[in-house]
């Protein structure tokens, strides 16, 4: 056998050895890692080895099983390994820091990877690195009733627990002054059309308030991301004192659960209409919009769980059929049935998953606040609506699309 067979062999088998962690991507944890930074000895994926072309002078990338190995590197490489870098260079990483995964965006791939190598911010002998505080700068906003992305300037106050956003730059009124407990940011860059696109979700009355945002530096658009995690962590520890911080870290931001567009019907069999609806599985709640930028849902579902008699069939109901799609599901709950109709059976099957996975999952001390929080905004949004009326009705899971 050659050599470059007999290091080929020796690297697939470093892949696959226990204890070292190359079996994933050392950046982004994706599976079966085929390429590897030969300078830095980390086993690495195709999408996170194409970053690592940018900073030559820090990492020199190599194919695992394309290119030429000679004897040095592949023992480099066997003295290092996944596992033995990453104590290195994320011995403190902090909580709050977003670590990204295989399927998120590149711009938090790019600048978490140019973080722990290029800046070494979580090194053990670095700088001691403590909660960010309050924050200002200026972000690119869609408009509310347009596609325009205008100037906006952005204060976040960590610890009142309060963002707020001016239309006029040495204005001294905000526009809006966003609860950090409400909030939600969550990375969109497809959805918003930009590479840095972000989207931060707050409470406003009964509904959810969606504003759109950019930066022109990736940099920027992640340190403004991860402030604020840590102004919710901030929050978290104080409304939480009884919960370890590991047990709240996976609420501090959250990507939807699943996206997409279906066709719904209302509770008196009205003509089905096109929506588009996220799933928020921490929060339990599915929401639907006329389009994906809209500022404000249509409505929501609370998702409780299968004891308290949610249900997600596969099917719609008898006598029902849509209206282009007739791949249907019902979500069943204790007030009402929602029917949905999905574009094809791939789309539904998807969807069935992802609401099995909610409604059989048990209810969090942060799912029980979602929903008391609901309740009062409803409450209070309809009381406001009808005020003098002789009586109130209100449903606790759904805001009617009519």
């Amino acid at each position: 056998m050659g050599d470059r067979e007999r290091n080929k062999k020796r690297l697939l088998e470093l892949l696959q050895a226990a204890g070292t962690g190359n079996s994933h991507c050392a950046d982004c944890g994706a599976a079966d890692p085929d390429w590897a930074s030969y300078k830095l000895g980390v086993f690495i994926c195709l999408n996170c080895c194409g970053v690592h072309r940018n900073f030559p002078d820090i990492s020199k990338v190599k194919s695992v099983r394309l290119d030429f190995w000679d004897d040095s590197i592949v023992e480099f490489m066997t003295r290092n390994g996944n596992l033995h870098v990453k104590a290195k260079f994320e011995a403190r990483v902090p909580a709050f820091y977003y670590i990204p995964q295989a399927n998120d965006c590149l711009v938090l791939k790019e600048q978490w990877i140019r973080a722990k190598y290029e800046r070494r911010e979580f090194m053990a002998d670095g700088e001691t690195i403590s909660l960010p505080g309050n924050r200002e700068g200026f972000l690119w906003k869609r408009g509310r009733n347009n596609s325009q992305f205008l100037r906006r300037r952005f204060v976040l106050l960590a610890r009142e627990g309060l963002l707020k956003y001016y239309t006029k730059e040495e204005g001294k009124s905000p526009k809006a002054v966003i609860s950090i407990k409400d909030l939600n940011a969550t990375f969109q860059t497809e959805k918003i059309g930009h590479p840095h696109g972000l989207q931060i979700t707050y409470r406003r009355d009964s509904h959810v308030r969606n504003l759109f945002v950019y930066h022109e530096s990736g940099k920027e658009i992640v340190d403004w991301f991860n402030a604020l995690r840590a102004a919710r962590l901030q929050y978290l520890k104080m409304a939480f004192p009884e919960l370890p911080e590991s047990e709240l870290v996976p609420f501090l931001t959250r990507n939807y659960l699943k996206q997409g567009f279906m066709e719904k019907t209302g509770p008196k069999k009205e003509p089905f209409k096109k929506r588009w609806f996220a799933l928020d599985s921490h929060e339990r709640r599915l929401l639907y919009y006329k389009n994906p930028l809209d500022a404000f849902e249509q409505g929501q579902v609370f998702l409780g769980n299968n004891e308290q008699g949610y249900e997600v069939y596969g099917d719609l109901p008898k006598g029902i059929r849509g209206n282009r799609w007739k791949a249907g599901l019902t979500i069943v709950t204790p007030e009402r049935r929602f029917v949905l109709t999905c574009p094809n059976e791939k789309e539904q099957q998807e969807w069935l998953e992802s609401l099995w996975g909610v409604l059989s999952s048990p209810l969090t001390p942060l799912s029980h606040l979602s929903k008391k929080q609901e309740l009062r905004s409803v409450i209070s949004a309809k009381g406001r609506k009808q005020k003098g009326a002789s009586s109130l009705r209100f449903s606790c899971d759904a805001t009617k699309d009519s």
